[in-house]
């Protein structure tokens, strides 16, 4: 069993590698990229030393010897342990900034080891970090995100930083702040910038490869540099987790672009279940799917920053209020009583194997499965409609009103003018435009996807009394997604080719509580987070 993730799509509508023949009909178009092959590596639109010019006399005054002190406090440490330092005045929330910034100064981009996982930084963000170090709070827990240096996925919308979604036609889209922005700063998180992304999320080139984006460049995995694909199209969101060039990341998921990148770079990933997070300002490709969720380094910084993202939001239609998750309960679980699926065809692989065994040893009841032949059909054609609809709602109500663009045909006409707007072609952008379908015929076809899509998990957890099916990365994203069930992954280790994989747990709407205490004893137990040996 191979990982799929070199493309959005593949993700989405083949959940495993033996279920494309049966999934949809229409999908000549997409097909599996060799990720080597590479049209385009460095950005040809990121002016490196207009990047820089913000952060010169701080970078300037910080020595290589601030910066190796430094990383032992710094680097592949938990939120808890880095609010612990500033707790002892071993670290301020500046010093925690500036060395983030050197760190991606230092090998982000143009270099033997560059990256290319950040597309632009917050220009305020030493200023708003001194303040965080004035105003801290004297009792503040060190479970806190406040002054945590935060990358988003760049498309989702922040005041001051432009969002470009990856897309030359986007690069004056500055905006007002996101709901998801708001809730951060709420808690007193830092924006420290945008992570480069698949263009338009992938869902726009159709023969490009993951990690991709006209603005960013080609996003590499520092587990395997132009050897190991990104996964995608939260690409840079999780490589800068790897590559500890911030403390967290937010990424954002239609169907396996948060667990993919995250389990293909060692990073714990959540796709929540849609509308406990707010879409509004995020750039769209279906507003029946879309959901974005943090990537982080460990199951405890992954509840943090997912408390903070909750919250109702009266602009989102599919938003909803949510419980915060309770982190000692979290901290205090086990696998006892616990029943979960394997999927027969994963137990070939033998991480998916030996952490199916390890569950086992620790209390956890297996159950074998043969999960039925269910169909997605017409998935294409969702996102296809779907964004024909919401990329001009996107416009009206959260893009920068400067901006000419008013739908998809406008981006490809704009891109026609200059081949390097899109050097992979705009395939998929097209197929919307000549998309169509009549009201009833939509609502059927979203009505179909999620009762497959449910169908699929209940019909196994139901006959086998399970509280959760296991799966592999990003296998079976696309279920998950049609049936709006929420997906963890967790690292379990390197296969053969010496990849990161992750093992991801599945189950049923609001129980993200029930992931996290999942994920966090399997992270305790397994303890198989690699680190990317060339950047430590």
């Amino acid at each position: 069993m191979k990982n799929i993730a070199l493309f959005f799509l593949i993700s989405v509508v083949f959940g495993c590698k033996n279920d494309v023949q049966k999934t949809e009909n229409n999908l000549s178009d997409i097909s599996e990229k060799s990720f080597r092959k590479f049209k385009v590596e460095d950005s040809n639109y990121i002016d490196l030393e207009e990047l820089w010019a913000p952060f010169q006399d701080q970078l300037s005054s910080f020595s290589i010897e601030k910066y190796e002190a430094l990383k032992p406090l710094i680097m592949n440490q938990a939120i808890p342990a880095l609010q612990r330092h500033v707790q002892n005045k071993k670290l301020s929330y500046e010093a925690l900034v500036t060395f983030y910034l050197y760190r991606i100064n230092l090998l982000d981009r143009e270099n033997k080891k560059s990256l290319n996982s950040v597309i632009s930084l917050n220009t305020s963000i030493i200023e708003e970090a001194r303040e965080k170090d004035k105003k801290r709070p004297k009792n503040l827990s060190v479970y806190s995100i406040y002054g945590m240096p935060i990358l988003l996925k760049d498309n989702i919308n922040a005041n001051g930083i432009v969002t470009t979604a990856g897309a030359v036609a986007l690069m004056k889209n500055t905006t007002e702040d996101s709901f998801l922005s708001q809730q951060l700063k709420s808690s007193g998180a830092l924006i420290l910038g945008k992570a480069n992304l698949s263009e338009w999320a992938y869902f726009f080139c159709g023969d490009c490869p993951s990690g991709y984006s006209a603005v960013g460049g080609q996003t590499f995995n520092p587990y395997g540099r132009k050897t190991l694909d990104t996964g995608g199209s939260s690409s840079g969101s999780a490589v800068a987790v790897a590559a500890n060039f911030c403390a967290a990341a937010i990424g954002s998921e239609t169907a396996g672009s948060i667990l993919s990148p995250a389990s293909q770079n060692a990073g714990v990933g959540l796709k929540p279940t849609i509308g406990t997070v707010s879409r509004s300002g995020i750039v769209p490709i279906s507003s029946t799917l879309d959901t974005a969720g943090p990537i982080t380094k460990s199951i405890i910084d992954n509840v943090l920053v997912y408390n903070a993202i909750i919250g109702y939001d009266d602009r989102d239609f599919k938003s909803t209020s949510t419980s915060k998750i309770d982190l000692k309960t979290v901290l205090n679980t086990s696998f006892e009583g616990k029943r979960f699926g394997a999927i027969k065809e994963l137990l070939e692989d033998s991480l998916y194997l030996k952490s199916i065994k390890l569950l086992e040893k620790h209390g956890a009841e297996i159950i074998t499965i043969e999960p039925e032949n269910v169909n997605l059909p017409n998935f294409l054609r969702l996102l296809n409609l779907d964004m024909k609809a919401d990329l001009p709602l996107y416009f009206q109500n959260h893009a920068n009103k400067n901006m000419t663009f008013n739908d998809v045909q406008s981006i490809i006409d704009y891109n026609i003018l200059d081949s390097i707007r899109a050097p992979y072609g705009q395939k998929l952008f097209q197929g919307i435009v000549e998309d169509s379908a009549t009201p009833e015929e939509f609502s059927t076809i979203k009505s179909t996807l999620k009762t497959n899509g449910k169908a699929y998990f209940d019909t196994m957890m139901i006959a086998h009394e399970l509280d959760g099916v296991l799966s592999v990365n990003n296998y079976h994203a696309s279920y998950a997604a049609v049936a709006e069930y929420p997906a963890l992954t967790v690292p379990m280790g390197l296969n053969k080719e010496n990849a990161p994989m992750g093992l991801t747990f599945i189950t049923k709407p609001f129980q993200e509580g029930q992931l996290y205490q999942w994920g966090y004893h399997f992270e305790k137990v397994a303890n198989k987070r690699p680190l990317p040996n060339q950047y430590n």
